[in-house]
């Protein structure tokens, strides 16, 4: 697997049905890397264990059940940004899994992708092997717009569908963490406020992961910035009237789970004080937090591996066994 191309890889029937949301809404062939072996784009392009994501993906499509549209044919006709948004389960085999609360992975891509590649399939197989069944979201991206009550509908879709099939799933229902990466980071958090799982009447996470997360608007430390269209296209509304709703999460953040945040101090596109604005609101909260900052390294690092952040995934669960199983 190592030494095959990505487009070789990418290419096969075996996992048709996810392959365009390697990165979803980017053409990786017309790519240079679509020709480079996965060893190649582990030293010229990205971090992490893409070859271990990639075996994980394949023994999932194997089994023929792994691939789950959140929309039926019928709604996507009616509404087409939502055709693509899925569900990718990957079971783990580890004992005592089915006892466990089931994760809800989510990664990032600026709101117009989403990074499977990376923040996926890898994160998704460690999780697996720290005996934690995953399941991976593939949600609405570069929507036209409401895009924020978009995905916090496809959030609600996947839990429904999950519970749906919790017996297949050897799940809980109502017992799930999420995790998500930057863009993604901002997902889950939004999810833990009024216009998350509460208005879904949903259950809580019982626990939450951001990684690299977007929380805040506040001016001097945004992502999106004061783009009046982007604004909009995000929020349904202007940036001023956003920030004093619940998109601005630090000051809504009553309804948060214990919470692990994971970052590396050296980010240039995500400000590590969305982080530690975060944690210090939960703090304030009384929830309990644990927040970790790599000491180097910048946005992206996704399952660590080979850099500071590397065994995140396992200091993740380890906090939420030790700190909130326990208690």
């Amino acid at each position: 697997m190592i030494e095959r191309t990505l487009g070789e890889i990418l290419s096969d029937p075996k996992i048709s049905r996810i392959a365009p949301d390697a990165i979803r809404k980017w053409d990786l062939s017309k790519e240079e890397m679509w020709n480079k072996t996965l060893s190649q784009l582990r030293e010229e392009h990205f971090g992490g264990e893409l070859r271990e994501g990639f075996d994980r993906l394949f023994a999932a499509a194997e089994t023929g059940e792994w691939y789950y549209p959140l929309y039926s044919a019928e709604e996507c006709a009616a509404d087409p940004e939502q055709e693509g948004a899925n569900l990718v389960w990957f079971p783990s085999e580890a004992a005592g899994a089915d006892n466990k609360p089931y994760i809800l992975l989510v990664p990032g891509g600026g709101f117009v992708n989403v990074w499977n590649l990376t923040e996926g399939w890898p994160v998704a197989n460690q999780f697996n092997r720290l005996g934690y069944h995953v399941f991976i979201l593939t949600y609405q991206v570069d929507s036209s717009d409401r895009q924020m009550e978009r995905n916090m509908g496809d959030f609600a879709r996947a839990i429904r569908l999950i519970a749906d099939n919790a017996e297949k799933f050897h799940v809980c229902a109502d017992r799930y963490i999420t995790c998500g990466f930057s863009a993604g980071g901002y997902l889950v958090c939004l999810w833990n406020t009024e216009k998350g799982y509460p208005a879904f009447h949903l259950p809580k996470p019982q626990a939450t992961f951001p990684v690299y997360p977007v929380v805040t608007l506040r001016p001097e430390i945004t992502y999106a910035g004061d783009d009046p269209e982007a604004a909009i296209w995000l929020y349904g509304c202007d940036i001023e009237t956003a920030r004093r709703s619940a998109y601005e999460i630090p000051d809504h953040a009553e309804g948060f789970p214990p919470c692990a945040i994971f970052l590396a101090a050296g980010d240039d596109l995500v400000n590590p004080e969305n982080s530690k604005l975060l944690a210090a609101s939960l703090e304030k909260l009384g929830i309990p937090c644990y927040l970790e900052i790599g000491p180097e390294g910048g946005h992206g690092f996704a399952d660590g591996t080979g850099m500071c952040m590397a065994g995140w995934t396992e200091r993740a669960v380890r906090w939420f066994e030790k700190s909130v199983v326990s208690d």
